[in-house]
């Protein structure tokens, strides 16, 4: 056991895929203890925030306040109140009195308004610009003139004695406050959903019990696989014959097509998670019972097995002990492509609308589901869907890698 557990981490492919399936397994364990809560809580009532981080307005006015001058305060501030549509009105202009195209960068909000300063005059008549146009391109620089030179802005709340408001705070341009001083901050680093759910804590959470099902399906699967394998392949005659016209009926209907048939059939209210993970276990085993019966078949005339058989041992103690070991690390690989099908199986069926019952969890499926059914693609919320698709990629790609690498080692073919 020991020299097998170091041929195996002896293989690049299975360390790396270990590593990466390792980590994951870290971040759903641990990411609870330092973020709890509930995934499913809305946090925010607006739906797509973006990634940042996040504190109370009320909390930072009443936060003392530092006086900072900052050298591109206002070009930033700006930047941030022009809208693309300014932006080309004036490159519109600045065409119009002759400053050539290759001097005018759009992309750049700082160069474009310090050359709008420069060459903006409002008594200027560019031929063939109208009255009204001209109205508008002076009503652009006092905006930005106004944006410029930026009067505080003054805090007041209402006198109940007097109903008037009175003054409480003025706050300028150059006023900051630090924000280890605000006491109510709340990071989001992949922003929320379209629930106003927290998408990181939903991540993991998601993660976790599509894990959970994978592991649960991938145990089903090769265990009927395993099983049925077993007995075709070593009794063989009539139950050989019954087992594979079982299984080829199977082969013959994909397995995804009974798959949607049963979930749909069971009904919203009683899939859960659990329920989905059989329903795709008692779906899965086809190939693993081929194959199984194939690598037995090859075992069940060997010397030490005919040499059971004529001590007499019985049935399981010869399938348990001469025929089971030769192909344990065979049984090892296909529980690992087991779990990344069922996974896999999870996320398509989510996608359709079949998946567990939303009020319960999250799932990685789930979440694309509710990602693409809010347009989320279309809204430019990437955050809402892409870290998905990276995990269920990750996922996929760390089993697939721990496969390859334990057949490099027990596959003789494939060894240097």
């Amino acid at each position: 056991m020991k020299n097998t557990l170091k041929q195996v981490f002896h293989s690049p492919k299975f360390v790396v895929g270990f590593v990466i399936f390792a980590f994951m397994l870290l971040t759903i364990i641990i990411y609870p203890i330092i973020s709890p809560g509930d995934p499913l809580q809305m946090i925010s009532k607006g739906s797509f925030l973006k990634p940042g981080i996040y504190f109370s307005v009320y909390d930072s006015i009443n936060t003392e306040s530092k006086t900072i001058d900052l050298p591109n305060a206002n070009a930033k501030r700006l930047t941030n109140k022009l809208s693309d549509t300014d932006k080309v009105s004036m490159v519109q202009w600045l065409t119009a009195v002759g400053v050539p195209a290759e001097d005018i960068d759009m992309q750049d909000s700082s160069s474009l308004i310090k050359l709008w300063q420069e060459k903006y005059d409002p008594t200027a008549k560019p031929e063939g610009m109208t009255m009204a146009q001209r109205n508008f391109y002076k009503r652009l620089d006092k905006s930005l003139d106004n944006a410029l030179n930026e009067q505080p802005l003054v805090v007041s709340a209402q006198n109940t004695e007097t109903q008037s408001l009175d003054e409480i705070k003025k706050i300028s341009d150059t006023d900051y406050v630090n924000l280890s001083d605000v006491p109510n901050v709340k990071v989001l680093p992949l922003g929320t959903d379209n629930f106003g759910d927290d998408v990181l804590k939903k991540l993991v959470s998601a993660t976790r019990t599509s894990l959970i099902i994978g592991l649960i399906a991938g145990s089903i699967a090769t265990l009927i696989g395993l099983s049925l394998g077993l007995l075709a392949g070593y009794l063989g005659g009539v139950i050989d014959d019954f087992i594979m016209f079982i299984t080829n009926l199977f082969t013959v209907i994909p397995s995804f097509v009974l798959l949607i048939l049963i979930s749909y059939s069971i009904g919203q209210d009683k899939r859960g998670a659990s329920t989905v993970a059989i329903v795709i276990g008692i779906t899965s085993w086809v190939w693993t019972t081929r194959s199984v019966r194939s690598q037995v078949i090859s075992l069940r005339n060997r010397d030490h097995v005919n040499l059971s058989k004529l001590s007499g041992h019985s049935l399981f103690s010869i399938i348990t002990k001469d025929i089971l070991p030769y192909i344990a690390s065979y049984v090892v690989m296909a529980f690992i492509l087991q779990i990344s099908s069922a996974i896999l199986a999870e996320a398509s069926l989510s996608m359709i609308g079949l998946g567990p019952k939303t009020a319960d969890v999250s799932t990685l499926g789930l979440m694309m589901d509710w990602a693409m059914s809010y347009s989320a693609h279309l809204n430019g919320a990437w955050w809402a869907y892409f870290p998905v698709i990276l995990v269920i990629a990750l996922i996929s790609f760390s089993l697939n890698l721990m496969n390859t690498g334990l057949d490099q080692v027990f596959n003789p073919t494939l060894r240097d």
